[in-house]
């Protein structure tokens, strides 16, 4: 949407009371410009961020980048260790895909004004990325970014880096016209939102509190209003093995994971049938989704497999509680043990790890949620769409455990997790102008005394 015409300048800032709060006014048309200025080196930051391979476990580099992009603007930085043994017992905790956490740190760059007037904020958002896929199927490499038309491709680059650079070009738009927050602005780039949520979980608990909570995924620009929960656990299958000359005198542990998991679709035709769906996924058609994301087994072509595992995933409704989630699953095990063909002979064992993320509804009433539709209305000039999520983010935190509403609002991506991945350049500027005005309005804002230009 183009940019509205200049406003007349103000020739002094204003002081309107809110309460008993001061705030400096602020020329909204001359923050959108200042936004928009900022576009091409958007582009670069965010190119410069995607060629950061930041895999599980290999986002340190690009994690130093986002440190020093905090402390170039004048952020006080610092680093949140993920720490397993004073994390395992608190609510919201899954048990780690990895071991190593030796220098896995999140990044946290802190505003703080001289005297806090307006409403504080904690823009989030998780710097680590999925697995590539099949290299060869890329255009391009992964890791190397590129421009075409509005699309920046890269793996990351909308899920979710791009609301990393909207957040941090948002809050360096209002440092451009000599503005700062009127209260304490917290950026937070985290690791392992992709499996764990527990560097979210750790910068919970190292005591990061604010009056709200917003994170940029790649959600078109929609309001999510409620998310589903999400569960990882692996199955383990023992069978007996067998020459092939008679299959039979076996038990084919691979063909009883896949009846493991044909048993499991049941519960999900279940739990998506109508009478059975949650009220916030009344007009999802199929909001909860089973996936067999891994299999390995057997050893030999000629031997029947005595041994597989799989990785498998489950999405839930909010209000369900993890222990009953498990028990379901425990339940599919045994059924499918004494009544599918495919599981004759075979054991199974189940162990959980990854995800054990609980689902959560946002209020829709909240001022936060109103504020970020009002803005987006004066941004795009469209009303904004509700979106209950089918996947889980680290909102759940904030939501759930700290009390903090959240909820996420960030561009218009394509194919992530996929290949050639991209998201889109102009929504990309429009939800950092989103967040630039919401910056301001929720926050308030005041003279910034040693801005640079």
């Amino acid at each position: 949407m183009p940019l509205p015409p200049p406003a007349p300048a103000l020739s002094e800032p204003r002081k309107e009371e809110y309460g008993n709060r001061a705030m400096t006014r602020f020329d909204r048309n001359e923050l959108r410009r200042s936004v928009a200025n900022r576009r091409d080196r958007a582009i670069d930051d965010l190119c410069a961020l995607v060629r950061h391979n930041s895999l599980l476990g290999n986002e340190t580099s690009a994690q130093n980048w986002v440190a020093d992009r905090f402390a170039d603007m004048g952020l006080s930085v610092e680093r949140v260790a993920i720490n397993i043994d004073a994390l395992r017992d608190l609510p919201g905790f899954s048990p780690p895909v990895t071991t190593e956490y030796n220098g896995r740190e999140n990044i946290v760059g802190i505003h703080q004004p001289a005297k806090q007037t307006g409403r504080s904020l904690i823009l989030n958002g998780h710097i680590d990325v999925v697995p590539t896929g099949p290299v060869a199927q890329w255009r391009r490499g992964p890791f190397d970014p590129y421009v075409e038309r509005d699309w920046l491709y890269g793996r990351g680059a909308g899920d979710m880096k791009a609301g990393i650079i909207a957040y941090y070009h948002a809050l360096a738009a209002l440092h451009d016209l000599g503005l700062e927050p009127a209260a304490p602005v917290i950026l937070q780039s985290v690791v392992e939102e992709e499996c764990t949520g527990n560097g979210a979980l750790a910068c919970l608990h190292a005591g990061y509190r604010a009056d709200c909570a917003i994170i940029p995924e790649p959600f078109n620009q929609t309001l999510m209003t409620a998310q589903l929960g999400v569960m990882w656990f692996q199955l383990h299958v023992t069978g007996s093995p067998a020459h092939v000359l008679d299959t039979s005198a076996g038990s084919n542990a691979i063909e009883a994971a896949f009846g493991f998991f044909e048993t499991l679709k049941e519960v999900e035709d279940i739990w998506n049938h109508p009478t059975h769906r949650h009220a916030a996924y009344g007009a999802h058609i199929h909001p909860v989704n089973f996936n067999l994301g891994k299999i390995e087994g057997g050893e030999w072509a000629s031997t029947v497999p005595p041994v597989c595992s799989a990785d498998i995933r489950v999405g839930f409704y909010p209000g369900m509680e993890l222990a009953k989630v498990r028990e379901t699953i425990e339940e599919v095990a045994k059924s499918a043990m004494e009544n599918h063909p495919a599981c004759r002979g075979a054991e199974f064992k189940i162990t959980y790890r990854g995800f054990q993320a609980e689902g959560c509804v946002m209020d829709e009433t909240h001022p936060m949620m109103t504020m970020i539709g009002d803005i987006h209305h004066e941004v795009t000039g469209n009303a904004i769409k509700n979106y209950a999520s089918t996947a889980t983010t680290d909102a759940r935190f904030f939501q759930i455990y700290g009390n903090i509403p959240a909820t996420c609002y960030g561009p218009k991506a394509e194919r992530i997790h996929g290949i050639d991945e991209r998201v889109s350049i102009s929504s990309m500027m429009e939800v950092t102008e989103v967040l630039a005005l919401f910056i301001a309005d929720w926050c308030g804002v005041t003279k910034r005394d040693n801005h640079a230009a």
